[in-house]
């Protein structure tokens, strides 16, 4: 009896082909189970848990009445969602929100420049401060909200109930 006959079975009982998906279908199968490779996510391997605060700038807010907003949550202890990258992070507690000033620059008869409230009465364009508060990890390479790095000058998407607008990271506070 020869070892391999001529349909290319071995010891004509076992098809060579089907040997060879069977022996590829059990190591993987091994290699799930014994080299399961790292679990979690990357950010949270070694990471501690610390207090954050997040102060965002929001330009331009193109909005009527701004007062609506600070009704419907967006206030001191309100909560907000947070998507960063395109990435929902959940809710997260509102510490603080001020409403900052609309101002023009003029200058004056003497070359220096004065900043002074902006006189326009249809100006539906608001500029605000938010201070956001939780926890993050903090890795080597810096803190992590969610699954997302958070560093300075990245954009926030901030929703609540009746708004949605992106806003610029400005400052990081955290216990080091």
């Amino acid at each position: 009896m020869a070892i391999l006959d001529s349909k290319g079975r071995l010891f004509g009982k076992i098809n060579l082909l089907d040997l060879g998906a069977a022996l590829v279908i059990l190591l993987v199968i091994f290699g799930i189970f014994v080299f399961p490779g790292t679990s979690g996510s990357v950010a949270q391997v070694g990471a501690k848990t610390v207090p954050i605060e997040v102060d965002l700038i929001v330009r331009g807010l193109n909005v009527r009445d701004p007062q609506q907003l600070f009704d419907n949550g967006l206030k001191k202890g309100g909560k907000i969602n947070v998507i960063i990258r395109n990435q929902p992070y959940g809710e997260i507690e509102i510490k603080s929100v001020q409403q900052l000033p609309r101002t023009i620059n003029i200058p004056q008869p003497d070359g220096t420049v004065k900043e002074l409230p902006d006189p326009k009465t249809n100006n539906y364009s608001t500029d605000m401060l938010l201070t956001l508060e939780g926890k993050a990890q903090r890795t080597e390479s810096g803190l992590v909200l969610g699954s997302s790095k958070v560093k300075i000058g990245m954009p926030f998407e901030l929703e609540g109930f009746n708004y949605n607008f992106n806003a610029t990271v400005i400052d990081i506070r955290f216990e080091k």
